[in-house]
């Protein structure tokens, strides 16, 4: 523990180069008196680190002076391997810590060769947030456990409910590994030697069987993913035109995505716009908009708005008193 304090205390200092106790002592989570003994022995040991004291005192590494921090534990370099992740998915992978200490190291290495010391560092201007918005779907399964009994590279038997079913059922599938997506998790996965997503808020259970996971010749996780991610964002065969208010435009186009396929705005505060469905049923996600829209074609959907839209009269309508 002190040997990661003292690696940490020097990180600190390569970056600001002066810090006074009181920071040192906030950001090691130590009190001050420690801080200081820990000073006491890096300049036993060598390094140039000393006090100063007075008003305008604190702990200083001397200009010019370098540590080495370019050589990444196996841990660090994990978590760098998957950049992209946000802090909730590095915390469910349980990388958060290792995560630290090596940005730790990679800002002291870009303080001590930094060409523009005035420039912000590019990572103080960028956040990735990979999270939902207005969600948080919470997997059963512990994903860090999910993820290391991944390496193992095993055919599973997993405990998985369909979005139809009321319980999970067993099924066996031969796992490529993890997806993370719109702040959501994903297992890829072969069933019956079919690609597959398997929600993790879905999964119940797992557990690793005797035989190694029969995975398709060539095919590698991201082969996958991909070829799923096109099937499920495919615009679809069901061409629905709608009347929609040039308003509710931008929000169709977050909702609806690559669905969209044709934009006319011909009408004054109205918008024609054509949208694909794999089938007529898919139809029911326009609800939403309200009384924005207006299905204009086929009539198939049109009918099944009309049915959809009646039964939520129905079931909204006054409450008779002898219900």
């Amino acid at each position: 523990m002190k040997a990661s304090r003292l690696l940490h205390l020097l990180l600190l200092l390569q970056t600001r180069q002066r810090m006074t106790t009181t920071e040192l002592a906030e950001r090691l989570e130590v009190s001050r008196r420690t801080v200081l003994r820990d000073v006491e022995a890096l300049s036993m040991a060598g390094v140039p680190v000393y006090a100063e004291r007075g008003r305008n005192g604190g702990i200083v590494l001397l200009p010019g002076a370098r540590l080495n921090a370019s050589h990444l534990e196996p841990g660090e370099l994990e978590a760098l391997s998957v950049a992209g992740l946000d802090g909730e998915h590095l915390e469910r992978l349980g990388l958060t810590a290792v995560h630290e200490t090596a940005a730790r190291k990679i800002a002291a290495r870009q303080a001590g060769e930094s060409g523009a010391p005035n420039l912000t560092r590019l990572a103080d201007l960028v956040v990735v947030d990979s999270s939902a918005w207005l969600a948080d779907p919470r997997a059963e399964v512990d994903v860090a456990e999910l993820a290391w009994a991944l390496r193992h590279r095993r055919r599973m038997e997993i405990q998985y409910r369909r979005s139809t079913e009321g319980r999970a059922s067993p099924r066996i599938v031969d796992p490529y590994g993890l997806v993370a997506k719109s702040g959501r998790w994903y297992l890829i996965a072969d069933d019956l030697g079919t690609g597959q997503l398997f929600a993790l808020e879905r999964l119940s259970d797992y557990k690793l069987l005797d035989a190694p996971a029969a995975l398709r010749s060539g095919q590698t996780l991201r082969t996958v993913w991909a070829a799923l991610k096109e099937r499920t964002e495919s615009p679809g065969r069901v061409s629905v035109t709608v009347r929609l208010r040039e308003s509710r435009l931008d929000l169709a186009r977050r909702i609806l995505g690559t669905r969209i396929h044709e934009v006319s705005c011909a009408e004054k505060g109205w918008c024609t716009v054509v949208v694909r469905y794999p089938d007529v049923e898919s139809v029911r996600q326009l609800l939403q908009f309200g009384d924005h829209i207006e299905i204009l074609t086929p009539e198939a959907a049109r009918e099944r708005i009309r049915q959809l839209a009646t039964d939520m009269a129905e079931r909204h309508s006054p409450q008779s008193d002898d219900r």
